[in-house]
């Protein structure tokens, strides 16, 4: 260990070592948890990112907040001071500090000043080992979490939920195929015995990955071995199966968000097929900057209907959603899905343009050059791609989407367009039209059946 540390100490002091973002010195402390270390040129300031390997995913459909309430339970104060005294400790490190919950893990994400990064660690440690947690805090917890995801959940947001009026499209259409929870988790049942089971079995060090970039201080190593060394490890927890399975979903469906109002959403939804094990994964990146192309060229420049039209990979599970998606006025939104209908059947009968294939694929390459940016998106960087990481050095993109043919393309779009896909429409209830007519013609309507059964009325008092 000693010689490593000197070898780390060597290498923070290089200002090649900042060069290449893809090197990164990492190694293991004796209780398995994992460092990275990144020293960068941008001085003055470290990004520090503690990765917890549990999240939404580890759990069944009704204990699915677990992980996120724990996670608000874990900044609820180290002494009678409470959350504010935590802050306070943290305002006047000059820092600032967030943290989330995913599907696969829980990190805690801080920005510090340079010089104060020592202290930013030790407590960072300490609400990770030091905290303990009441009734009182964990009802505190509860309401927090309850508030971000929308208020208590009640039965009618329930039924909403199952009638699919009250989730967005994406979600919306996940829950009808069988690849996410029909219904929302909700923390109020969960208790203290529970969290600190969770904590027990998951934060421990060889579930954990701690990344610092930046302006990193040359005694960070001996320090980090010191201060996070004496975490105790636990016996590792395998991450259970996924229990969800796959149903139909209907092909088009119109949801409403809003009462009133003349936008719409279109979205057109295709799940990505399983590829050969000779395609590279980034064969989907570059499709995806093929139909953002296609989309701007069509619904923009050649019909002027939606202004910003994209796509997008969402994944849920196991599963993801490759969508074609336009922003458009609601009175636009058959004109729109018909333009899009026939991209695709182009797509089908033609297959993709070589040289406009080619062309975005340059595009999508070069992008790789200022695609992160600063020590917090090389630290996010870090985060999002901890499965790429190997000896030292994560995956390089660049060499990824090189390796892209235009037959992998192919193959893929093929095997995707295969399916009709599923379209879904987002809009208000009424629009603003619908809404002048209701109010001019609704009086007059209303009158008229009062005339209506008057005139009844008299017809059968001079009978």
């Amino acid at each position: 260990m000693r010689c490593l540390l000197l070898f780390l100490l060597l290498g923070l002091s290089l200002p090649g070592a900042a060069a290449d973002r893809l090197q990164v010195e990492g190694y293991l402390l004796p209780n398995g948890m994992q460092l990275l270390l990144k020293p960068s040129t941008e001085k003055g300031h470290v990004a520090i990112r503690l990765v917890v390997g549990v999240g939404f995913d580890d759990f069944p459909c009704a204990t699915q907040e677990l992980p996120h309430l724990l996670e608000h339970l874990m900044f609820s104060g180290l002494d009678a001071e409470g959350e504010a005294g935590l802050e306070r400790r943290m305002q006047e490190l000059g820092g600032e500090w967030n943290a989330f919950t995913s599907d696969t893990d829980t990190t805690f994400v801080v920005e510090a000043p340079a010089p104060n990064q020592r202290k930013a660690l030790d407590l960072l440690l300490a609400i990770i080992t030091r905290t303990r947690f009441d009734e009182a805090t964990l009802e505190t917890a509860r309401k927090i979490v309850e508030r971000e995801d929308g208020g208590q959940y009640s039965h009618l947001q329930r039924w909403l939920d199952h009638q699919g009026l009250a989730r967005g499209a994406s979600e919306g259409l996940a829950v009808e195929m069988g690849l996410k929870c029909a219904d929302r988790a909700s923390p109020s049942g969960l208790t203290l015995d529970q969290v600190n089971n969770l904590r027990r079995q998951w934060y421990a060090p060889n579930n954990m990955t701690l990344i610092v970039v930046g302006d990193l201080d040359k005694l960070l190593p001996a320090y980090l071995e010191r201060a996070f060394g004496d975490l105790e490890p636990v016996e590792p927890s395998d991450h259970p199966p996924a229990t969800l399975k796959a149903k139909p979903a209907a092909r088009y469906r119109t949801l409403y968000s809003g009462w009133v109002g003349d936008a719409a959403t279109l979205h057109w939804y295709f799940n990505e097929p399983d590829l050969p094990d000779n395609v590279p994964p980034p064969t989907w990146d570059v499709l995806q900057s093929y139909f953002d192309w296609l989309l701007y060229n069509e619904l923009r420049l050649k019909r002027g209907l939606s202004y910003g039209p994209w796509s997008a990979n969402e994944g849920f599970g196991e599963s993801t959603l490759m969508s074609l998606n336009a922003d458009l006025d609601r009175a636009d939104v058959s004109a729109a899905r018909q333009a899009m209908a026939q991209v695709l059947e182009g797509l089908r009968q033609h297959g993709l343009d070589r040289p406009t294939f080619e062309r975005l694929k340059r595009a999508t390459i070069a992008h790789q050059a200022w695609a992160v940016q600063g020590n917090s998106a090389l630290a996010d960087y870090y985060w999002q791609s901890l499965a790429d990481y190997e000896d030292g050095h994560f995956a390089d993109p660049t060499a990824a989407l090189r390796g892209v043919t235009f037959e992998h393309a192919s193959d893929a779009l093929r095997r995707m367009l295969a399916d009709p896909g599923y379209v879904r429409v987002e809009q208000p209830l009424v629009s603003y039209g619908q809404l002048q007519t209701a109010l001019y013609t609704g009086p007059w309507l209303a009158l008229g059946a009062l005339l209506l059964v008057g005139a009844a009325w008299l017809y059968r008092r001079r009978r």
